[in-house]
């Protein structure tokens, strides 16, 4: 592989960690995150959610380079609309519900249905960014298959910053794991700040739209 590929291809892959970082996603995710006691299953949700991410923008992105099509604005502007609704409905579900709350007794047993909606959030926020990635990817190669490569390792940066987002995340909710106020409250806090956020999102969306 020559020098300026692989270069390029670190960059794809540190923008994928700066990209994993963003307000949305970080605040989507600790809706879920901060609901563990446990480090390894704070991280496994991180993991979780960068792996829809990444399917979504790889699958999305190889469609578009091969079938050299361009999603329409309006499109797009949906699936940003999209997002600000799940982060919406994130905090209220978050606070509404309660029969999830015992999910880490099981690690892929009663924690699977949580994994899978990190899968999910991710996967939502992938598509949303999509057609960013692959026009960006396609400005930054001069090949195909390099701009293929190049949405790997965006989105293998993906995984390894939330991942170690949703670890951080955890390490005060472990340290408070007997004094259930402090864990409840930043529970309580994170769905307020994804509920903000979300319409906030959708108004600028409708706006600018």
């Amino acid at each position: 592989m020559e020098l300026g590929v692989f270069s390029t291809l670190m960059v794809g892959l540190f923008l994928g960690i700066k990209h994993s970082l963003e307000p949305d996603h970080v605040i989507a995710v600790s809706t879920i995150a901060s609901k563990s006691k446990s480090l390894f299953r704070s991280l496994l949700a991180g993991v979780f959610w960068g792996l829809g991410h990444s399917s979504v923008l790889f699958i999305v992105g190889l469609l578009i380079i091969a079938l050299k099509f361009q999603i329409p604005p309006k499109i797009e502007s949906c699936f940003e609309m999209i997002v600000g609704m799940m982060l919406v409905y994130l905090g209220i579900t978050s606070i509404l519900g309660k029969k999830h709350r015992n999910y880490n007794k099981g690690i892929f047993n009663d924690s699977s249905a949580v994994y899978m909606k990190s899968v999910a959030v991710g996967s939502i926020h992938g598509l949303a960014g999509s057609a960013a990635l692959t026009v960006l990817a396609l400005s930054t190669v001069n090949n195909l298959l390099s701009a293929v490569l190049y949405i790997l390792f965006f989105g293998a940066g993906t995984i390894i910053g939330m991942s170690c987002f949703t670890t951080a995340l955890a390490i005060p909710i472990v340290l408070s794991v007997k004094r259930f106020d402090v864990k409840k409250t930043l529970e309580f806090a994170s769905s307020i700040v994804s509920i903000c956020f979300g319409i906030y999102y959708l108004y600028h969306i409708v706006t600018v739209f």
